[in-house]
Parts: C-alpha cells; sequence; structure tokens
C-alpha cells in the first residue's frame, strides 16, 4: 500500500485501479479539501481518465467514507465533525499502534532500513517546508510499517481511516507549516531496532495523537 513514488509505477495497473489510486491519492493528500465540490467531468479530465473508470473510483471512495454525492454530477470530501474526529482518533489509536507492533514480529534490518530511508525524506521536507511532502512521506512511513505486519484486514481498516482523516490534517499543516508537525519517527525506528514494542506503541501513539489534537483543536476554532 506504499505510495508510487513515479507515475510509471501506476501505468503497469489496469485502468481503473490507477484512476482509484489517483483519486485516492489526491484525498488523502489535500489536492481535494473537505467541502471542496468537484464535478465528475473535471475530475475524469483532471485524473486524464474515461469516464467509468473515474465513476468506478469515485463509488469505492464513496462506499469508504473518504468522498459524498452532492448531486449527481459533483461530488466532495466529507467536512469532519467533531464527534467523527473523536470516533476516529478511537479507531486510529487502538488500531494502528498494535498493527505496528504486529510489524516488529516481522522486521528484519533491511525493512527497518526501509523505514528508516523514508523517515529521512520526511525530514528533508519538514527541513524544506514542504508541507505536501511531509503528507505523503509521513503516509508512505506509516504505511511502510503496516505492510511490514502482514495483516491486510487491519491494513485496510487503517488506510479507510487515513482516507477519512487526512484531508483534515492537510488543512491544519497548510495553516501552521512544518515547523511543529507531528513527528515521532526517529524514536520508532530506534524502537524498531531495539526491538522493544513497549517504546515503539509509546513513539506511535505519541506521534498520532499530536495531529490528532491539532485537528481537534482546528475544528474547536473553526479553522477545517
Amino acid at each position: 500500500m506504499d505510495v508510487p513514488a513515479i507515475d510509471e509505477a501506476l501505468e503497469k495497473l489496469p485502468s481503473h485501479e490507477a484512476t482509484y489510486r489517483r483519486l485516492r491519492d489526491m484525498v488523502l493528500f489535500g489536492e481535494l479539501a473537505p467541502g471542496q465540490a468537484v464535478t465528475i467531468q473535471g475530475l475524469t479530465e483532471k485524473l486524464e481518465s474515461g469516464m467509468t473508470p473515474v465513476r468506478e473510483a469515485i463509488r469505492r471512495l464513496t462506499a469508504e467514507g473518504a468522498l459524498e454525492f452532492q448531486d449527481n454530477r459533483r461530488v466532495c470530501v466529507p467536512r469532519l465533525t467533531a464527534a467523527q474526529l473523536e470516533e476516529l482518533a478511537f479507531a486510529k489509536l487502538a488500531l494502528e499502534p498494535h498493527l505496528t507492533c504486529l510489524a516488529l514480529r516481522n522486521a528484519t534490518p533491511q525493512s527497518i532500513a526501509h523505514v528508516a530511508a523514508i523517515d529521512a525524506e520526511l525530514d528533508t521536507a519538514i527541513a524544506a517546508g514542504d508541507v505536501s511532502g511531509y503528507l505523503r512521506h509521513n503516509y508512505r512511513f506509516h504505511f511502510a510499517i503496516y505492510d511490514i505486519a502482514d495483516a491486510p484486514i487491519l491494513t485496510a481498516i487503517a488506510q479507510s481511516l487515513w482516507l477519512r482523516f487526512a484531508p483534515s490534517l492537510r488543512v491544519v499543516c497548510g495553516r501552521i507549516g512544518t515547523d511543529n508537525l507531528p513527528d515521532q519517527h526517529t524514536e520508532a525506528v530506534a524502537a524498531m531496532r531495539a526491538n522493544d514494542a513497549d517504546a515503539l506503541r509509546q513513539a506511535i501513539i505519541e506521534d498520532m495523537t499530536q495531529g490528532i489534537q491539532q485537528v481537534r483543536l482546528a475544528l474547536a476554532n473553526g479553522k477545517i
């Protein structure tokens, strides 16, 4: 479930799957802001895809709660409510630290090195003030770990939670820049290398809690 590094990776997929992943990434990484209505025709042009694959991608993402229809020609990313955020926070904090600890059982020096390399790219994005890069590498970091867990049902649930949460986090990141973004990844990588499940769980919980709290504050202040 790692983010493709280049478009060529998507070109090897069937048209409907490539279109779904491109539209999914538009939701995950903030090209579609919460409440921003877009036409299906506009998405077809943006994604350079046919109407049928785009409608199928919209159908899938609507079923996952990442998009909603406004009418038969327009869709948007739903605005997150405070109550929905608390549900997402509960689910994410229950599921994702567990997935991370499952990954530790399967981790190898090579897989940990891969996770660390993604974290280095994330650090570069933070230093450069690159919010889009931060969001992409943050996603890659977490799902590289979840891939190691080899728990596809739980990983799919985590993916659904990210689709609902990430657009609001993108709004917050766009307001605050990269200086105060959640990043406990160095601690997480160190815990993986030390095979310390308790420290790994704590690092992931703290990392996720920072982001959730920033979104919570933004919602309370009417900033999303």
